[in-house]
C-alpha cells in the first residue's frame, strides 16, 4: 500500500513590489546626484581680428552663441531662440543693472542673424557697453 504525502504543490510566488520600490529609489538617487554637462566647457571658435583690446572684466555679462545659433547667458542655455525669450533671460540674469558690460562671444560659423538678434535684444533692454570677443589673427608671412 502506498501512502501519499499530504503535501500539495503550492504555487511559487515572488513578491516584486518591494524590489520595484528599491529600484525606483535608486533611480531617483542617481538622477538627482548626476552631474550634468557644464556649458562652460563649450568650445566656441571665435572669429579673428588683427587688433584686439585686452579688457578683462569679471563682472561682465557673457552672451555666447554657438555654431547652431543657440544662445547661452552666463553658461545657461536659452531654450527658445526668439528675441522675447532672450530678453526675458537677460532681464533675469542682469536685473536692473544696465551699466554692466556685455561680452558677446559668437562662434565664427554662427549665422549673422543670430548675432544681430542678440545685439537687438541687448539694445532694446538698454545695454550700452557691448564688446565682441575675437581671437588675434595669425600674422601674414612676409616674403
Amino acid at each position: 500500500m502506498r501512502i501519499s504525502s499530504s503535501r500539495r504543490e503550492e504555487d511559487f510566488e515572488i513578491n516584486v513590489i518591494s524590489l520595484i520600490d528599491v529600484m525606483l529609489t535608486l533611480l531617483m538617487f542617481f538622477v538627482m546626484t548626476t552631474t550634468f554637462v557644464q556649458h562652460s566647457s563649450m568650445k566656441v571658435t571665435l572669429p579673428e581680428a588683427s587688433t584686439s583690446e585686452q579688457s578683462r572684466d569679471d563682472q561682465a555679462l557673457t552672451v555666447m552663441i554657438d555654431a547652431d545659433g543657440r544662445f547661452y547667458i552666463d553658461n545657461n542655455e536659452v531654450l527658445n531662440p526668439g528675441i522675447d525669450t532672450l530678453k526675458e533671460a537677460l532681464l533675469r540674469v542682469a536685473g536692473d543693472d544696465r551699466t554692466r558690460p556685455v561680452v558677446l562671444r559668437a562662434d565664427a560659423r554662427t549665422q549673422h542673424q543670430a548675432v544681430i538678434t542678440a545685439m537687438d535684444a541687448l539694445g532694446q533692454l538698454g545695454f550700452e557697453r557691448l564688446s565682441l570677443a575675437t581671437t588675434p589673427s595669425k600674422p601674414a608671412d612676409s616674403k
